[in-house]
C-alpha cells in the first residue's frame, strides 16, 4: 500500500487533531523562549541592553536567511512532513544548548542558528495544512484560523508557565520543556500528518485569473501588493517584538510591579485572541481582509498609545483587548493574504509572512537596546506609534482578495 492510500486512510479528526497539536507544541515551544530570552540574557548572561538588542538582531537575521531558503527547497518537495521533522529536530538541539552553555556567542551563532532552522517547523505546518485543505477542498480560512488560536492558546499557557519555571527552578528546565515540545510535534509529524502529494494540490485560485486586467498586468499588481503586505507586517511584527522585549523589563524595573505580571499580560492577550481570531474569520465572509486587518491596526494604535499613560495592573491588563485584537487579526489573516497572493507556492507564502515577524527583530533588538540605554523603555512605546502609523497607510495601498 503506497504513502498517498495510506494517507487517504487517515480519519479526517484525526489529521485535524494533528495540526491542531502540531500548532499548540510548535507554539509551546516559541511562548517558552521568546518572553523569557530578555531576562535570561539579563540574568544568566549579564550583558548589557544593547548587546540583548544585537543578540534579537541577529537571530532574525539567520532565521531569515535559512528558513526562506528552507521554504524555497520545501516547495519543491514532495512530502512536506520530512521538513517538518527535520526542523524540530534541530530545534532540540538549540533548545538544548540554550539550556547547557552560557557563552554569549555560541548561543548567538551556534544556538540560534539551529532554533532559526528549527522554527521553521511551525509555518511548514501551516503550509501542510493550506495543501491539505485545498487538496481535500474544505474551508480553508476557518481551518488556518482554528490552528492558529492553538498557538494563542499556548501563548496563555507558555508565558506565565516559562517565567514560573525559569524563575522558580531555572532556565534549564524551561528550555528542555521547549525541547520535549519539538520532540513530540517531530512524532506527531512522522505518525499522524498526512501526506499531500505536490501535483494533487491545485491553488483554488490559478495566478492567472483576471478580473477586468490583463495576465502581465495582474502579476506585476499582485508583486506591489505583496510588498505592501511585507512591510505592513514587517512594521507591525517591529512594534509587537519591541513591545515583547521592554515590556517585561518596563513592568520590572521602570513600573516596579511584579516580575510575574510580565507572564499574566502576555497570556491574557494570548487567551483573548481567540475569540477575536474565530470571530475574524466569520466575518471574512461578510467584509473583506483588508478592512479586517485596517481596524486591527487602528486597535494597535490605540494599544501603544494607552501604553505611554498606563502604571498601574489593571489598566495595563486592560490594554490587552487592543493588543489580542491587533495581534489577532493580522496573525491569521495576514497569512491568508499573503497565500491568496502566492497561489501554488504555499510554503513560500507562510513563510514570506512569518519572516516578516522575523526579520522585524532586526528593527526591534537594536530600537529597544539603543532607546533603553539612553531613555527608558517606556521611550519605546513612542516609536510604535510611528510605525504603526506607517503601516496602516502600506496597508491601504494594498489590494483587497
Amino acid at each position: 500500500m503506497n504513502t498517498t492510500e495510506n494517507s487517504k486512510q487517515k480519519p479526517v479528526n484525526v489529521v485535524a487533531f494533528a495540526f491542531l497539536l502540531t500548532a499548540f507544541l510548535t507554539g509551546i515551544a516559541s511562548s517558552f523562549q521568546m518572553p523569557t530570552l530578555s531576562l535570561f540574557l539579563a540574568q544568566e548572561i549579564q550583558v548589557s541592553p544593547f548587546m540583548v538588542g544585537m543578540f534579537y538582531t541577529s537571530n532574525a537575521v539567520l532565521g531569515i536567511v535559512l528558513s526562506q531558503i528552507l521554504a524555497k527547497y520545501s516547495d519543491n518537495q514532495d512530502d512536506r512532513r520530512k521538513i517538518i521533522i527535520f526542523c524540530s529536530l534541530l530545534a532540540i538541539g538549540g533548545c538544548i544548548t540554550f539550556a547547557y552553555n552560557r557563552n554569549y556567542y555560541v548561543l548567538m551563532f551556534f544556538a540560534t542558528f539551529l532554533l532559526s532552522l528549527g522554527s521553521s517547523a511551525n509555518p511548514q505546518a501551516f503550509a501542510l495544512a493550506r495543501e491539505y485543505a485545498d487538496y481535500t477542498k474544505r474551508e480553508a480560512i476557518m481551518f488556518t484560523t482554528i490552528m492558529r488560536t492553538q498557538i494563542s492558546l499556548a501563548w496563555i499557557v507558555g508565558p506565565p508557565l516559562s517565567f514560573s519555571i525559569a524563575l522558580g527552578w531555572g532556565f534549564e528546565y524551561m528550555y528542555m520543556v521547549a525541547a520535549s515540545a519539538f520532540l513530540l510535534c517531530a512524532i506527531i509529524a512522522k505518525a499522524l500528518l498526512p501526506y499531500v502529494p505536490r501535483k494533487a494540490v491545485v491553488p483554488l485560485t490559478k495566478p492567472d485569473e483576471v478580473a477586468g486586467l490583463p495576465a502581465k498586468n495582474k502579476k506585476q499588481s499582485d508583486k506591489q501588493s505583496i510588498r505592501l503586505l511585507f512591510i505592513t507586517c514587517f512594521l507591525m511584527w517591529s512594534c509587537n517584538g519591541m513591545y515583547l522585549i521592554s515590556m517585561p523589563l518596563h513592568v520590572i524595573n521602570e513600573l516596579h510591579l511584579s516580575e510575574r505580571l510580565a507572564g499574566i499580560l502576555m497570556g491574557t492577550a494570548a487567551g483573548l485572541e481567540i475569540p477575536v481570531m474565530l470571530i475574524a474569520g466569520y466575518l471574512t465572509k461578510y467584509l473583506t481582509k483588508k478592512s479586517l486587518i485596517l481596524t486591527a491596526l487602528f486597535m494597535g494604535l490605540f494599544f501603544y498609545i494607552g501604553m505611554l499613560f498606563a502604571e498601574q495592573t489593571w489598566q495595563l491588563v486592560a490594554l490587552q483587548a487592543f493588543n489580542a485584537i491587533f495581534i489577532g487579526i493580522i496573525a491569521t489573516l495576514g497569512m491568508v493574504y499573503f497565500q491568496d497572493l502566492m497561489p501554488g507556492k504555499m510554503g513560500s507564502a507562510t513563510t514570506l509572512f512569518s519572516n516578516a515577524a522575523k526579520s522585524s527583530w532586526i528593527v526591534a533588538g537594536p530600537f529597544v537596546g539603543i532607546i533603553a540605554q539612553i531613555w527608558n523603555y517606556s521611550s519605546v512605546f513612542y516609536i510604535s506609534i510611528v510605525l504603526v502609523a506607517v503601516s496602516l497607510f502600506s496597508m491601504s495601498k494594498v489590494k483587497s482578495v
